[in-house]
């Protein structure tokens, strides 16, 4: 089976465009999943359209059969997943904790693709932090899941440099993201091989939090370094933002660009609360008022 990957039958669990990204570079290798488990659709955007996940619409593109459950701890749910026999589980960016019985469920265990050099950098934020933190090096892990939080033995690790630094969050997770599914496709038959891991160095650990939308908030008063950093960690969700008073109100204003050169921050263009995007400068200049 692992000369052929036709007959390596996985199940995935994944979400957004991060575990997205990961399925079209295992499909470059011949991989594809025999089930796809995603979050449920969900109201997204100002109207609030009921919409599916994009690893959803990946699937249903291909006509690859898709579970939604709401809790994992399911019982039906779980029948349904054990009727397509998977030998392995791979997991990138789904968002919830996989419970034990789920991961014992497959014959080779469970492989999850993570955005970091575990053990740095463990849950929900690892790409924002490692943005926050200025920490240049960064790259992608493949591990084989256990019960507790980016805890398992490491399968396989790459190194990520960046071009520039710091880079934008969606910039940074679109590059690892390949980088992930690429080296997963090249695990994936040593581990059914071989199932070779190593155990994680825990005291070394570092944990992250999950991003809320006032994290995103600035005061551009303070550090200049600090503030872009903000920017470009937060440059889809939750956007970096700061109040000013315009007509005698206190008004949001997210940065959508910006620089930073000499130990100054140079904010590019903004979109002022109810307004388009525009330049800065105008924006200072009292524009669309």
């Amino acid at each position: 089976m692992e000369n052929d990957t036709s007959r390596i039958r996985f199940a995935y669990f994944g979400t957004p465009l991060f575990a997205t990204i990961i399925l079209d570079e295992l499909e470059k290798e011949g991989y594809l999943p025999a089930v796809v488990i995603t979050a449920p659709d969900k109201p997204k955007g100002r109207k609030l359209i009921v919409t599916p996940s994009e690893v959803r619409v990946w699937a249903e593109a291909r006509n690859i059969p898709v579970l939604t459950p709401i809790t994992l701890r399911d019982e039906v749910f779980e029948r349904n997943l054990a009727l397509y026999d998977s030998h392995l589980f791979i997991v990138a960016a789904y968002g919830k904790i996989i419970p034990k019985k789920i991961l014992e469920m497959p014959r080779y265990g469970v492989l999850n693709v993570h955005p970091s050099l575990l053990p740095k950098f463990r849950g929900s934020s690892p790409i924002e932090s490692v943005i926050l933190s200025n920490e240049e090096q960064t790259g992608v892990t493949i591990m084989k899941l256990d019960e507790d939080l980016d805890h398992g033995p490491i399968v396989a690790q790459e190194l990520h440099t960046a071009r520039e630094w710091p880079p934008k969050g969606s910039v940074l997770t679109g590059a690892l993201a390949h980088e992930g599914g690429a080296l997963l496709a090249r695990t994936i038959p040593e581990w059914i091989t071989e199932q070779k891991a190593k155990e994680q160095d825990h005291a070394q650990a570092t944990f992250t939090k999950k991003i809320i939308k006032e994290d995103g908030r600035i005061d551009l008063e303070e550090d200049p370094l600090s503030n872009y950093k903000k920017i470009q960690a937060f440059d889809e969700w939750p956007g970096a933002y700061f109040f000013t008073k315009r007509s005698g109100k206190d008004i949001r204003v997210r940065i959508t660009h910006a620089t930073y050169k000499d130990n100054k921050l140079n904010i590019i263009r903004v979109v002022p609360e109810g307004k388009k995007e525009m330049p800065y400068e105008d924006f200072l200049r009292g524009g669309n008022k």
